[in-house]
């Protein structure tokens, strides 16, 4: 297992900003306003999940907006789940929701029966 990483110093162009990083990564990256870092942060192929933390509701209620990703989580690690929950990605992210609703429409084949008697 991979010890938790920071990463300074790194460009937007770099292959660990701008692609999906499985591992235990976050990188530095430094932004004038909040809106600039919201556009920064969806300026990607992906959009799995995003955490935001801030005291503000509104920049909370901006970033839920602004941001194209499967789920939002406000003062958390986006890695918060319940099974009840619909995970899943926006974008190249993945297509479809996990969580026992979505599992169940998932393996649910829907037929539609009409009589005219």
């Amino acid at each position: 297992m991979s010890s938790p990483t920071i990463l300074t110093g790194v460009t937007r162009e770099m292959k660990v900003i701008c692609s999906e990083v499985f591992a235990p990564i976050v990188s530095v990256l430094p932004y004038d306003s909040f809106e600039e870092a919201l556009v920064m942060a969806d300026d990607s192929l992906y959009g799995l999940q995003a955490g935001i933390f801030t005291r503000d509701i509104n920049k909370a209620f901006m970033a839920i907006r602004r941001l194209d990703v499967g789920g939002v989580i406000i003062n958390d690690i986006p890695t918060f789940r319940v099974d009840h929950m619909p995970y899943g990605g926006n974008k190249d992210s993945g297509l479809g929701r996990e969580g026992v609703r979505y599992a169940m429409e998932e393996m649910t084949n829907i037929k539609m029966v009409c009589f005219n008697l």
